[in-house]
């Protein structure tokens, strides 16, 4: 049976209370997402043997509050830009725009009050077509962070049949903006509470990646991936160990080391149609995760400044590469490229619809 249930997740400093809303289909399948910042709390992977027990392969807290006091954006909608435009400001039709400055001197993931700090507003459908499914809706209003125009966001997420986790954004606007917004779970297919990711397998369907400089913003050079650290490619047999990945990128000064860099999706074309992005692999477990999604860029962020600091799910502790993120999007500070064909916009009009689709496949 396909189901959508609600339940209390906690209370927020201001005094509003937060819902969380699991889907479930046959088979052991189970996703929960809080209204606060349309986030993904937790997956469940069902065991491949009867009687075994389900495995929640994303990091996270049990209750609100671990959210509402700060996190490394767990599970997020991320909006309305995600990952960093340089300088926190841009230039759109002649006018300058100033964002908030909160990743050193960069715009990070939508700046202060992104919508992964917004309650947004839950419509459950257990009937949709493709399965047990909650749409999540958001304003943003105009000047919001520094945005211009107002902003109507949705997020939807989805549980098919098969145990697919099909998340889908959408965006309108009132006035030109700019609009990148990103789903950004912290995966580990060992389990949230398991330790690292360094024994995971990683394949990316990228044959080139984005430089950057030292506040992580993109160079604006193309680069092969080709004996480098990102070679990540299908074709590598056995595939890359993130273990071997990380350690080939050690700490630098204030860089943690590891991968903070976005892949340019092998042969996208702004045709709205799904390609594979990546394949997550935990040899011990057998467990697989393949991504398809829509946009023309992945980040692949290692959880490189994860410290143990942060007690989650069932007092888990997310030390140093807990979690590995795979962010489908357009690149990071497409905005200060606008004209170059070669990096898809980010521009918004009225009129026009914002829209990003991923899919995540597992295999138990």
């Amino acid at each position: 049976m396909h189901a959508v249930s609600q339940a209390p997740f906690g209370t927020l400093p201001d005094g509003r209370t937060a819902s969380l809303y699991t889907l479930r289909v046959p088979g052991g399948w189970q996703a929960t997402i809080t209204d606060y910042g349309a986030i993904l709390t937790s997956f469940l992977v069902p065991a491949r043997a009867a009687g075994g027990q389900a495995v929640d392969v994303v990091l996270g807290f049990d209750g609100v509050e671990g959210y509402a006091q700060g996190h490394p954006y767990f599970g997020a909608t991320v909006g309305r830009v995600g990952n960093r435009i340089a300088a926190g400001r841009f230039t759109l039709d002649g006018k300058d725009h100033r964002l908030a400055t909160n990743n050193g001197p960069n715009h990070l993931h939508g700046g202060v009050v992104g919508f992964d700090k917004v309650l947004w507003q839950a419509t459950p459908e257990p009937d949709h077509e493709r399965g047990p499914s909650v749409v999540f809706t958001m304003e943003s209003p105009d000047g919001d962070e520094g945005y211009p125009g107002r902003l109507t966001a949705t997020t939807r997420y989805t549980l098919t049949p098969a145990g697919e986790l099909r998340v889908e954004m959408t965006a309108t606007t009132s006035a030109p903006t700019v609009v990148n917004i990103v789903h950004h779970s912290y995966w580990n297919l060992a389990g949230h509470a398991s330790g690292d990711v360094l024994g995971h397998d990683l394949t990316v369907c990228a044959d080139t990646y984005l430089p950057v400089d030292a506040g992580s913003i993109p160079t604006g050079q193309f680069a092969p991936v080709a004996g480098t650290p990102f070679d990540l490619r299908p074709e590598r047999q056995p595939p890359v160990r993130l273990a071997t990945a990380i350690a080939a990128l050690p700490p630098a000064g204030s860089d943690p080391g590891g991968i903070d860099h976005n892949f340019v999706i092998r042969s996208w074309q702004p045709d709205g149609q799904l390609r594979p992005v990546a394949v997550l692999v935990d040899p011990a477990s057998g467990r697989k995760l393949e991504l398809f999604a829509d946009q023309p860029g992945v980040q692949v962020y290692t959880g490189n400044y994860l410290d143990g600091t942060l007690t989650g799910k069932g007092g888990a502790v997310y030390r140093k590469h807990g979690g590995i993120c795979l962010e489908t999007q357009k690149y990071p500070d497409a905005i200060h490229h606008a004209g170059d064909p070669a990096w898809p916009s980010p521009r918004l009009d009225p009129g026009q619809t914002y829209r990003h689709v991923m899919i995540h496949r597992f295999t138990p």
